[in-house]
């Protein structure tokens, strides 16, 4: 099977942090020891793809970040990966002039201009130390990749190509070019790194064209220079697609306002949503508990715990995509599991008459022994097992007391029954009311998914009373008053909505479940529970593009294909074959609802591939602090793009 892109990329990694050389055919070979210097960036680069361990396995004794204070080590040779920026220069050239290494492999995470390359040469000549700058390589690096079949373009400086930063109405020409540079910039390294040429489609009139646009132009000047492009030779013959070219899919963040502010259900996007988790590592508080003293009880500590959730980690990789209910339930079985082999163990010592024994004894033994024997040799797996249990309990219970505390089951019942129609048993003001239901955040998602959702608008007054309701619970409204500003285009996609056609939550009952339960992770029905496949408007628009479906939806989308390097875009022959892989790409932000849709469809829909991308990865909380960010928005304000579609929709056929 074809390298997935995060192994690409780690191949690349390897391969540069052993001197840009092949990695050694004997393993036993003692590696050439070296230091890693990198910055922000490329740090974010390296952290999901490759532990410490590892770094040290390669023979990377120390990594610091650039701009670090950095002792001289002067027989030591050192790989530098880092962005051209102006200062990473300027800071290269002055580890030059210091001499702080025995030989420089200089590795930039994207092309280096020449004329910086003519600085870095101006100082390595006036340092004398021209014959120490052994390599120099663009390593077309500039994306980070957190699963197999996701990644996002940047983790440092996000806002600058942020869902805020794209859509403000007041944005500048210049701004809004560089942007689109910094984008294509990370896209073009995706793809080289991918090695595939891919064909590109888009909406019109937003954001996603733009980048199409601009990527087209950048990947056909570079196949343009067959001697020099970067997509001949090997790089075409390995890559992940090498059979059939992938289709590229653009669309903008304004498509489906409505996912981002979901409450999720599934363990990986509830994570991203209530707790601290980026580039693969969940930071999570834990209370150390008081301790009696004469003065009394002394204050409780809090400790902060990071986890990183790897794809070592088998229960992450089998449940990371599971509804929260069914997660907490293999927690409870890995751990009884775990509880059954360790008495195993006990017993067997006590049968044997070992317990306070020396090991000499256990040769005395025969058959028992053997058995104890294989019990005691497989203790190392047993430990990493547990330790993995006590990592996904901690993280499970943070999840559940988010749960309780916000009454998260409350939100999941009543937004299923506003998207499916049902009855609701409670009005929205009682829940936007009640003081013990959710944060003023909760509330306001909720709102919002209501208003955009909803079959006719709200009237002014209901409108007013609602406003008036969010207020007094402490809800900064600047997020509902950009999306009300807005109006209906009718050029648009169908819905920047959920598809509201079947069951997207898990029912609140069974997340109260969770809560009677205390520490124990048994639920019951859970098991008994069957969620319907359901496709989000990211997922639609795939579904028709990869199958060449005619659809309202897609069929004004724009067609690009770099490798056609003349001709207008209706005159260019159209590929006919329905696709077997695909990239996704977010402009403006993504999240893991989406990824693990198109997860879920990858699944349903066998042989075919999907990549998920996105310009940043945000959980609701973030993304609603960005469309906040618009609260001085004018009515008649002019935007860059078309108005951002917000639709009433009737109860779905």
């Amino acid at each position: 099977m074809a390298a997935s892109v995060r192994e690409k990329q780690t191949a690349a990694l390897r391969r540069m942090l052993n001197l840009n050389a092949p990695p050694p055919k004997n393993s036993a070979a003692e590696p050439v020891w070296k230091v890693l210097v990198y910055d922000r960036f490329g740090q974010d680069i390296i952290s999901p793809l490759l532990a410490v361990k590892e770094l040290r396995d390669m023979g990377i004794t120390l990594h610091l970040l650039l701009h670090s204070d950095r002792d001289p080590i002067p027989d030591v040779p050192a790989i530098y990966f880092v962005m051209p920026t102006e200062e990473n220069i300027d800071r290269i050239c002055q580890d030059l002039r210091n001499q702080l290494y025995e030989s420089y492999y200089l590795n930039f995470i994207s092309a280096i201009s020449r004329s910086k390359l003519e600085d870095i040469a101006s100082s390595a000549l006036a340092a004398n130390a021209v014959t120490q700058v052994t390599k120099v390589f663009d390593q077309y690096l500039n994306f980070i990749t957190l699963e197999d079949d996701m990644f996002i373009l940047c983790n440092q400086n996000k806002e600058h190509i942020s869902y805020h930063a794209i859509n403000k109405p007041d944005i500048m020409d210049t701004d809004m070019e560089a942007i689109m540079v910094t984008i294509v910039d990370s896209l073009f390294c995706f793809f080289v790194t991918l090695g595939a040429v891919p064909i590109i489609r888009c909406p019109r009139g937003n954001a996603a064209e733009m980048v199409a646009g601009k990527l087209d132009k950048k990947l056909r000047e570079n196949l343009r220079d067959a001697r020099n492009s970067l997509f001949t030779g090997d790089s075409m013959g390995t890559g992940q697609f090498s059979f059939q070219r992938p289709l590229f899919v653009l669309v903008d963040r304004n498509l489906d306002l409505a996912t981002p502010l979901h409450h999720t259900w599934t363990y990986q996007a509830l994570i991203h949503d209530v707790l601290d988790f980026h580039l693969n590592r969940v930071s999570i508080e834990e209370t150390v508990g008081s301790e009696a003293s004469p003065a009394g009880a002394r204050p409780k500590k809090k400790n902060k715990k990071k986890y990183d959730l790897t794809a070592a980690d088998k229960f992450w990789q089998k449940h990371k995509g599971s509804p929260f209910p069914e997660v907490a339930e293999a927690v409870q079985e890995e751990l009884d599991t775990y509880r059954n082999q360790e008495e195993e163990v006990k017993r067997l010592k006590s049968i044997m008459g070992l317990e306070g024994e020396d090991e000499g004894a256990i040769s005395m033994l025969s058959d028992n022994t053997a058995k104890l024997t294989s019990a005691v040799s497989s203790l190392p797996e047993l430990l990493e097992k547990k330790r993995l249990i006590d990592l996904h309990t901690n993280v499970a219970t943070a999840v559940l007391d988010h749960i309780k505390s916000r009454k998260l089951d409350v939100y999941f019942e009543y937004e299923e029954k506003l998207m499916s129609k049902s009855t609701l048993d409670k009005s929205l003001l009682d829940i936007i009311s009640d003081p013990d239901a959710g944060t003023p955040e909760d509330k306001m998602r909720l709102f919002l998914i209501f208003y955009i959702t909803a079959q006719v608008p709200p009237s002014e007054g209901d409108l007013e009373q609602y406003k008036r309701a969010l207020q007094d619970t402490g809800c900064d409204l600047s997020p509902l008053n950009y999306i009300s500003l807005w109006g209906t285009d009718p050029r648009r996609p169908s819905s920047p909505c959920l598809d509201t056609s079947h069951s997207l939550c898990l029912p609140g009952r069974l997340f109260s479940r969770v809560m009677n339960t205390g520490s124990q992770f048994v639920m019951e029905g859970v098991k008994n529970l069957v969620l319907k496949q359901h496709n989000l408007p990211v997922t639609r628009i795939l579904d028709n593009l990869m199958d060449m479906k005619s659809n309202p939806e897609t069929d004004d989308y724009r067609y690009f294909d770099p490798k056609m390097l003349r001709g207008s875009e209706s005159s260019i022959p159209r590929n006919k074959n329905p696709f077997q892989e695909a990239i996704v790409f977010v402009v403006g932000g993504g999240n893991y609802i989406e990824y693990q849709n198109l997860v879920d469809y990858a699944k349903s829909r066998q042989g075919k591939r999907i990549l998920y991308g996105c310009s940043e990865l945000f959980n609701a909380s973030q993304f609603i602090k960005q469309v906040g960010q618009h609260q001085y928005l004018e009515p008649d304000a002019c935007s860059y793009w078309e108005p951002v579609e917000v639709k009433f929709l009737g109860r779905p056929q």
